[in-house]
C-alpha cells in the first residue's frame, strides 16, 4: 500500500483525540503544539507501517516532550531563560559604574565641551551641571552583584549594587576623604555609560562596599529602567 491508504490504527485514534480536545478546549497553550504534534505523528506511524512499534514509541516521545515545553511556558522549538520583567533591550551591553567626587554642581545646563554632566529639567526641578573630578575618583568599576527592588521606605525603585573587597577599600577611602567637605564637595557622582545616575552627600565613610543607585532625582527609575541595570551591572561584573 502506499501512504495515502496507510491507516495505522492507534496512530489515527490518537491524531483524532488531540484534534478533539484542541477543539473542546479552544486556543490554549497546548493547543497549537497538540494539533500539530498529532499531525506529524499520523505522517509518521503512516510511513512506518512495518515499523509500527517503533512508530508508535516516537509518537509518545515526541508527545512527551510538548508536555513539557507546554508546562514549562515555552515554545517546543526554543527553550531559553526569560529575562527579568521590565527589561528594555539593552542587556547585550556591560554597564560600568565611575564613583566620582564631585567638584561643583550649577543650576544650568553644561556648557557644551566642559566636561560636566547635565541632569535636564524635568516638571518638578530645573537642569543643572555636576562637575566631578576622574582623576581622583574610581573608574570602571566592577560590581559583584546588582538587584533591582523598591526602597523599603519610599516604594520607590532603587538599584543596590555591591562592590568586590578592592573597590569596597577604595569606596571608603573615597567617600571619607569628602565628607567633612561643604556641599557640594561632600557628594560623589555615580556615572554610568557617560550618565549621571545619581550624585548622594556623605557624612562619614561608607565602608559597607554598598550603595544605592535612585537616579539623579528620588523616583527616577522604574521598574523597567532598574531591572535593565541591574542586569548590565551583573552583565559585567
Amino acid at each position: 500500500m502506499n501512504d495515502s491508504t496507510e491507516h495505522p490504527l492507534r496512530a489515527t485514534s490518537l491524531h483524532d483525540a488531540l484534534h478533539t480536545h484542541v477543539l473542546e478546549t479552544g486556543a490554549d497553550a497546548a493547543g497549537p503544539c497538540l494539533a500539530g504534534l498529532a499531525d506529524d505523528a499520523l505522517r509518521v506511524a503512516r510511513r512506518r507501517q512495518r515499523l509500527a512499534r517503533a512508530g508508535a514509541a516516537a509518537v509518545v516521545a515526541v508527545v512527551a516532550a510538548c508536555a513539557v515545553a507546554v508546562a514549562d511556558g515555552t515554545s517546543p522549538h526554543a527553550h531559553g531563560v526569560r529575562p527579568a520583567a521590565g527589561v528594555t533591550g539593552n542587556t547585550g551591553k556591560a554597564a560600568l559604574i565611575s564613583i566620582l567626587p564631585v567638584t561643583s554642581s550649577t543650576e544650568a545646563a553644561c556648557a557644551h565641551g566642559s566636561g560636566g554632566y547635565t541632569v535636564r529639567a524635568s516638571a518638578t526641578h530645573p537642569a543643572f551641571c555636576v562637575h566631578a573630578d576622574r582623576a581622583r575618583g574610581m573608574t570602571d568599576v566592577r560590581v559583584t552583584s546588582a538587584k533591582a527592588g523598591r526602597s523599603t521606605t519610599d516604594g520607590t525603585w532603587q538599584v543596590e549594587v555591591t562592590l568586590g573587597s578592592t573597590d569596597r577599600t577604595r569606596f571608603a577611602a573615597l567617600t571619607g576623604s569628602i565628607a567633612g567637605a561643604p556641599a557640594p564637595r561632600n557628594e560623589f557622582a555615580i556615572v554610568i555609560d557617560g550618565k549621571l545616575w545619581g550624585n548622594p552627600s556623605v557624612t562619614s565613610s561608607l565602608t559597607g562596599g554598598r550603595l544605592e543607585i535612585v537616579g539623579a532625582f528620588i523616583g527616577d527609575l522604574t521598574s523597567a529602567t532598574a531591572h535593565d541595570l541591574a542586569l548590565r551591572l551583573n552583565t559585567g561584573s
